[in-house]
């Protein structure tokens, strides 16, 4: 088994567990080893190319990312179940009711989140989404079909729902289109390259790598500066700013601050961040066009182990 699948179905079970608990660990383990789909293979993706709609039955506690239809059938109560949905970083995710045979009335649910959230910590943060939590979940109990087709602000979304009686559920298709100028990605892999490229908009963006990675910045353009000299006054004042963060958790504004930017340059500028969630975030004021082109790659077992120099020290080293 490759290192990216371990790490993959690693993350899986830390969601799944975390919303279930350890109790749920070999069920997830079975399904794992039983169908690689939960996972981000781009082989299976590609095979899979010409034969869409991709079709299966959706878990209690699932992860997808592939569009397809699928299917949630309930054996037993099933009361607290999640499904987490991921696209491209240039996709927007959106899910579609074709069928659903719940009971409101007795106590079942189906909810969209905007984002992922776990144990209360979200994607993107309250701090890079314009709307309020609650304002961010779809719920079909409340506005049946005439909200069938929601559409995600980024890459990911989520499914919560909760079905008492055996033989009820749901179907669902989803579907991706296309983002011209993506803002808040969790990534799916744990290496590659990518520019942010943030339009006159007044807003934060945040890229998500639930990795420790080795950063590399190759190229910075914010439109407020145009010399080398970094202010004095820190980039909190300036309005335009890079910033990279590492942490253990989803939610961007609870990770801790490791290093800013906010002075145009060509690079390289590269760090280590040894956290289990790295990312960078762009602040913009809305007056410029900004951009930031990096690269990531994971760090390798013997980097996690022997980190110094320019990484981040034991805050995240000891949560590996």
């Amino acid at each position: 088994m490759s290192p990216n699948f371990k790490l993959q179905g690693h993350f899986i079970l830390l969601l799944l567990t975390a919303l279930r608990g350890d109790s749920r660990y070999l069920e997830v383990q079975e399904a794992l080893d039983d169908d690689p789909f939960l996972l981000f293979s781009a082989n299976l993706k590609r095979d899979l190319a010409e034969e869409q709609p991709y079709r299966r039955a959706l878990r209690c506690l699932d992860m997808l990312s592939l569009p397809g239809q699928f299917t949630f059938i309930a054996d037993r109560p099933q009361l607290h179940c999640a499904a987490f949905f991921i696209g491209e970083p240039e996709e927007f995710i959106t899910i579609h009711y074709d069928l659903v045979s719940i009971d409101c009335q007795g106590g079942d649910f189906l909810k969209v989140f905007d984002g992922w959230i776990l144990k209360g910590e979200k994607f993107p943060s309250s701090q890079d989404y314009p709307l309020p939590t609650t304002k961010r979940y779809t719920d079909f109990c409340e506005n049946g079909l005439t909200g069938r087709s929601i559409r995600s602000s980024q890459n990911v979304a989520m499914v919560f729902f909760r079905v008492h009686e055996p033989g009820n559920g749901f179907t669902l298709t989803v579907k991706t289109d296309p983002n011209l100028f993506p803002c808040n990605v969790i990534s799916q892999t744990p290496s590659g390259r990518f520019t942010l490229v943030v339009p006159h908009q007044h807003q934060n963006c945040s890229f998500s790598i639930i990795y420790p990675v080795a950063i590399k910045i190759s190229d910075l353009t914010l439109g407020q500066l145009h010399g080398l000299q970094k202010p004095a006054a820190g980039c909190g004042g300036t309005g335009d700013f890079v910033e990279l963060l590492g942490g253990t958790g989803l939610d961007p504004s609870k990770m801790m601050p490791l290093a800013d930017l906010c002075y145009p340059f060509h690079g390289p500028a590269q760090m280590k961040i040894s956290c289990d969630n790295a990312v960078l975030r762009m602040v913009s004021s809305g007056k410029h066009i900004n951009r930031v082109t990096f690269e990531y790659r994971q760090l390798e077992p013997f980097e996690l182990e022997t980190s110094t120099g320019n990484s981040i020290p034991e805050f995240c080293l000891s949560s590996l």
